[in-house]
């Protein structure tokens, strides 16, 4: 079993700040990507930031400048930072890890966190 566990959403004012969270646990043999998208409500799911595990990084356009990625590989952790956060940005964020169960695995699989709600209103 392998489980995305997130944390860190939340309701924050226009030009504030939030930190999300996501650890990956259970039985696995290696996560590759770890990222973070988003569905906001009648929108279809969108990337919003992935990084891989040598520490590339992609963003969304819409968050570039503002969002920043990062992930702790000893403990499967990825993480976003939010800055000066916008209405827009209002949405349910959900985390992803692309892994490995077992070595001999000759392909990855997506696994999907339950969602965390990010609300920027004032």
């Amino acid at each position: 079993q392998v489980q995305l566990v997130e944390s860190g959403g939340g309701l924050v004012q226009p030009g504030g700040s939030l930190r999300l969270s996501c650890a990956a646990s259970g039985s696995f043999f290696s996560v590759n990507v770890m990222g973070w998208y988003r569905q906001a409500p009648g929108k279809e799911r969108e990337l919003a930031a992935i990084i891989s595990s040598g520490g590339t990084t992609r963003y969304a356009d819409s968050v570039k400048g503002r969002f920043t990625i990062s992930r702790d590989n000893a403990k499967n952790t990825v993480y976003l930072q939010m800055n000066s956060l916008k209405r827009e940005d209002t949405a349910v964020y959900y985390c992803n890890a692309v892994l490995k169960r077992y070595v001999s695995d000759p392909y990855n699989v997506d696994y999907w966190g339950q969602g965390t709600q990010v609300t920027v209103s004032s």
